[in-house]
This record gives structure tokens, sequence and C-alpha cells, in this order.
């Protein structure tokens, strides 16, 4: 018996489960031919957003636009002999099909002429961006209702004179039986699908914009997807598995935003009792300090600015409360010195902390007992309880909080990519920083493994159990705790802004991972311990605004580590200067994607305006980068590695072929 044979019968249990699904030589070999060919087609196009923080506007666009990808293959395809402005129109077109036809249909006057001539240019759009895809691939992409006829104009001969003749016959037919914008926006949508492979969301879909729900929808239904839990995601997340503080946190920022349409018309949460609550117990409280940021810029909002303000202030106190519960519960987490409330001096209005003692910017304190500051009253108790049932009740959060479980993780590996949100706790001097996590310490990959499992156990960990209940708890301190990757500053001083606004105490010291990132001798150390090998990998990261306005860049390390975190969010575009960055990782290389701010989607149709600048990050100059070259390709490979072990059992007599 020679070797291979010995091999085969230690495999003979895997082999004959594999021969289940390819019960012949002819079958295995057809797919080993069939994966062999795959793994020469190039690599996909990967698409990289971080901080989307609720615009969904910008967020639908840049995702229809492909940031700017789909713009570059109509350059190539039409550069030579189309006008500027009619490669805008086609451009718009593609992303917004129904609403540029309606504008067209107004404005053209020989419209089935224009069909016909929109009819080959978005084709041939299609047909570049499907050519690196299998036919079995672009045929489970393409819309029933129109199958048949794209498939044959997708691969239709470009030389053959009969070929042709029959391809115009066909574009001739559609328009002939009226079906013309019923076709071109399923082209569109074919595009819209092909054009990027996988899209990866490194981080924070929540707060600030009022758009989350709609982008958590658009994500849902999103062909191929990931995401890297951002801390406002676990803040959100936390809450519907029912953290108190969470949920408090989560109903603060909302009306502190002015967005309280998310939880109201996205998830059906009734703050109604809130708002009862805060009328009752701040009646006459200007509540000064918590008026609504961007209120007046926000035509939805439907109450007055001064409830929202006296809503603000009521959720702010009783989240103070909570957090100050669980610091109390979980002295693990030593952050005794974010409990202030005992450290009020409530007859004279002032507060002393390390000694020095600040007068408060309000002193209105009606719910709390000097004796237990940190209890509920029984009025808070009671609205806490039914915000808790509104929140882990809501049939829509609790789809989408399914899908940042199923989508989403603390960190990913993908293509000499390491993904994460933040940071990675390191030490002073670089090295990981170890981080005790119920009485056993973790640091650098076994630390972001021992979390991720931790944010699963609060959601699918045996309710009433001491580890399910620890695990909520630990959500709250990934989103402020000072070893949290998601955080990893000293402190989060929220209650100083609101109450005490001294310049010096409100200031929030990074980690040492903020600034040792930037040199390439940390991200190499880092990369080296997810199993990168860091001559050709790179570290994408967002959480941290690059404020161009103050020279600031998002390549970081010599471009070893990209910071993609530009703005999306309106309220930091006067800083950062522009409104964020993606980047855009094809076959050629890597690409970095600046943004200006997106004023409308009316404005992207009507004047086919667009919101993109684009920067060459690295290019591939040697080949283009195949389906072999990727982690993808290595799974395929260990596909057409096993059929091979089949086909020898076959010959060999190992296992019979089946009829």
């Amino acid at each position: 018996m020679n070797n291979n044979e010995e091999e085969l019968k230690q495999d003979v249990r895997f082999l004959e489960l594999l021969s289940e699904k390819f019960p012949t030589v002819s079958s295995a070999t057809t797919e080993i031919v069939n994966l062999q060919a795959i793994l020469s087609l190039p690599k996909g196009t990967e698409h990289f957003l971080s901080d989307l923080h609720g615009e969904n506007t910008a967020f639908t666009h840049v995702l229809k636009n492909a940031s700017g990808v789909i713009r570059r293959k109509v350059d190539d395809l039409f550069g030579m002999n189309m006008r500027q402005q009619d490669r805008d129109a086609l451009c718009s077109l593609i992303y917004y099909p129904a609403e540029k036809l309606e504008q067209i249909r107004k404005l053209e006057i020989d419209i089935d002429d224009w069909y016909r001539t929109t009819l080959f240019q978005v084709v041939a759009v299609a047909r570049v961006v499907a050519s690196k895809y299998t036919h079995s691939k672009v045929r489970k992409s393409l819309p029933p209702e129109f199958a048949y006829v794209i498939e044959e104009l997708l691969y239709e001969s470009q030389t053959d004179s009969d070929k042709q003749n029959y391809y115009s016959s066909l574009i001739n037919s559609i328009v002939d039986i009226g079906r013309s914008e019923e076709f071109i926006i399923a082209i569109s949508e074919l595009i819209h699908r092909l054009i990027i492979d996988t899209l990866h969301i490194v981080g924070d879909v929540y707060d600030r914009g009022s758009g989350a729900y709609d982008i958590m929808e658009t994500l849902c239904d999103y062909h191929d997807f990931d995401m890297q839990w951002g801390n406002h995601d676990i803040s959100w997340m936390g809450a519907a598995v029912g953290n108190l503080a969470l949920i408090a946190n989560v109903v603060r920022i909302s009306i502190r935003y002015a967005n309280v349409e998310t939880l109201e018309e996205g998830y059906s949460i009734n703050l109604l009792p809130l708002a009862t609550f805060a009328i009752d117990t701040y009646g006459d409280d200007p509540c000064e300090a918590f008026q609504a940021q961007e209120f007046e810029v926000n035509s939805r909002m439907r109450r007055s600015m001064q409830l929202m303000a006296k809503m603000h202030k009521a959720i702010s106190i009783i989240q103070f409360k909570l957090e100050g519960q669980i610091i109390k519960r979980r002295p693990e987490y030593k952050m005794e010195d974010r409990n202030l409330l005992h450290l009020i001096d409530y007859e004279k209005g002032t507060i002393t902390i390390a000694g020095k003692t600040y007068p408060l910017l309000d002193t209105n304190f009606p719910t709390i007992d000097p004796k237990d500051p940190y209890k509920l009253s029984t009025e808070e108790e009671q609205l806490m309880k039914q915000l808790h049932h509104s929140f882990t009740t809501s049939e829509k959060m609790q789809k989408h909080l399914r899908c940042f479980y199923h989508h989403g993780s603390l960190f990913l590996v993908r293509n000499n990519c390491l993904l994460y949100h933040a940071a990675i706790p390191l030490n002073n001097d670089g090295t990981f920083k170890e981080v005790e996590i119920d009485g056993q310490k973790y640091k650098g990959k076994a630390l972001m493994e021992r979390i991720d499992q931790i944010v699963r156990i609060a959601y699918f960990g045996q309710h009433g159990s001491e580890e399910h209940s620890s695990a909520i708890d630990y959500m709250w301190y990934l989103w402020c705790g000072p070893d949290s990757p998601l955080y990893n500053k000293d402190k989060m001083t929220t209650f100083e802004r609101y109450f005490i606004g001294d310049e010096e105490l409100c200031k929030e010291v990074k980690g040492a991972y903020y600034e040792l990132s930037n040199h390439i001798e940390t991200c190499d150390y880092i990369m080296q311990e997810f199993g990168l090998d860091p001559q050709i990998s790179r570290i994408i990261n967002g959480h941290i605004p690059v404020r161009t306005t103050r020279g600031e860049s998002p390549l970081r390390a010599e471009g070893k580590r990209l910071v993609i975190d530009g703005g999306f969010s309106k309220p930091y575009h006067e800083t950062t200067g522009i409104a964020g960055y993606t980047l855009i990782y094809n076959s050629h290389g890597l690409h970095l994607v600046q943004h200006e701010a997106f004023e409308n989607k009316e404005k992207a149709v009507i004047a086919g305006s667009d919101i993109h600048s684009r920067v060459q990050l690295v290019e591939f100059k040697y080949h283009r980068m195949l389906v072999r070259d990727t982690d993808r390709g290595r799974e395929l490979q260990g596909q057409i590695d096993n059929l091979r072990k089949l086909l020898l059992a076959y010959r060999h007599g190992v296992i019979k072929e089946k009829a």
C-alpha cells in the first residue's frame, strides 16, 4: 500500500461525506475546474466605512456611488466620447434611477431615443462590473423579471455582427413594449449589487444623526457585509439586552442630539412616560445646561425645546444613579472615582473633587436623596421599568440586535487587514496591557477574543445566571471603561460637562494606544499578535475623527494604520473640515476616498453632484490581486485539495462512485 492510499484510508469518513455532494469522478472534476477558474478571477472590491453616526443620507449616497468606483467605471468607458456633464448625468441615473428618470421624462423631447441610448450605456457599465465574477454568481444576482434578457445582453459578442443585431433587437424591443424604465432600474440595481463584493462597517452606526434605523435596515438586507462593534453600537446593544444604565444613556444622547425619531419612529420606544415624569419633576426648572443640540435645524422635532431639556435632565440624573449602582456592584471595574453624586453639598450647591470645591452650574436635584444619592426614586424606578420593557420587547430593535450579533464582532482579520473600531489597550512602553476580567488577566488578541465572548454571553447567555448578569454589566464598562478597547480613556466626564464645566476636570486622557499606534513599530507589533505579516498588512480604525483643518492625516505610521473616521456626522464637519473618509480595496490596490459634505439627494439627482475625491494609497504594481491571493482563495484552495483527495479515493477504489 503506497502513502496516498494510506492517507486516503485515514480520511475515508470525511471523503465519504464529501462524496454525498460529489458522487462521481465527473462531478468532482467539474467542481475542481470551476474552483480553479474562480481563483484566477480578480479580487472582489471591498468597501470600508466607519462612524456613520446615523447619517443615513450620506451613507446611502456613498453606498450607491461605491465611493467613486462607479464614476471611475463610467469615465473609463466613456471618457473619450462623452461630455463630462453627460457622464455626471449617467452616474446620477445609476445612483438614483427612479428619481432621475422622473426628471428626464420632463426634459427629453424624443424619450424613446434617449431610452435606447441610455440602455446601451447602462448595460455597458453592468458588463464591465460583472466581468470579474463567474456567470453563476452574476446569474444569482439578476432580478428574476429580467434575468434572461439581462444575461443575454451582458454576455453578447462584441465582434459577431449577427449577435450585434440580436443585441440591438433586444434593446429596441424593450423600448417598444414600454419597459425601458423598469429595465434601467433593474440594471442599475444589478450594478449596485455587483460593484461591491463585501462591505465593512468599522463601528458606530448609532447616535447623533437621526437615520441609524434606516442604515440598519439597509445593512440587514445587504448581500455581504460585516461590522466591527463601536462604542456607540455597544451602548445600543447593551440597551437592547436590558442594561438600565445604557438604556438611559441611549435616551440621553438621542435627546441631546435631537434625534428621538430614531427611538420613537424607528423602534417604537414610548418616551411619553419620560416626558410626563420630566414635566412633573422639573416643571419650573429652566434646565439650561440640557438644551438639545441642533434643535433648530431638526424640523421634525415635535416637542418644545424646553420640554426636551427637562427630559434630557431627568434621564441624565437617572443615568448617573444607575452607573453608580454598577460601579458599587462591580468594584473590579475600579471606577469609584466616577461616582460623584455623594460628593455634592446639596445645601451649598457645590461639589468637592480631589480636595477642590467647585460651584455647580445646576443645583436643582429634586429626585436625589443626599443620604442615598444613587437610589432611584419610586417614580424613576417605574419609569425605567417601562423603558426596559420598551427596549427589550421592540421587535425592530431586536431584529437589528440579531443583525449586530450575526454579522458583527469586536475585531476582524480579512485579506491582510486588521479591523477594529478604536483601540487595543497598551502600556506606555508599547507592550500589551493586561486587563483583568472575572479574576483572569488577558491582553492583546486574547483580550479582544474574551471581550467578544462576553458581548455574546450578554445576548445568548442563560438569563438570571451570574455569568449573564455580569456580561450585561460589562456592556456598560465597554461604553466608558478606561481599559475598554472601544473607549480606552481614563474617564468619561459626562457629569463634569453638564454640572461643572471646568476645562481641566472635563479632560479625558486617551490611553497609550492612540499615540503609540502612530508609530511603525507599534503597528507591526499589533499585526504580528493577530498573525499578520507587517510587510503587507494594515490596521483599519475609526472612532477618532481626522481633523484635516489641523493638518491631521488619515494615514498613520507611514500608511500602516488607516483612520477612516473623517466626520460623517454633521456635528463634526466644522472641526474635521470634511465629511468622512472611506476606503476601497480592489484588485488594483487600496484607495482612500475623502468626502465633501453631502447636501441632499435632490441635488445629486438634478445637478449630478457627487461627494468624493480620490487619494491613492497603494497600487499593486506587478499584478492584479486575484481571488487566489485572498482569504477566500485560500478557503477555495482547501476545497480543491479535498476534491483532489476524493478523486484519488475514487480512482484507487477506496470509495465507490454512486450512480
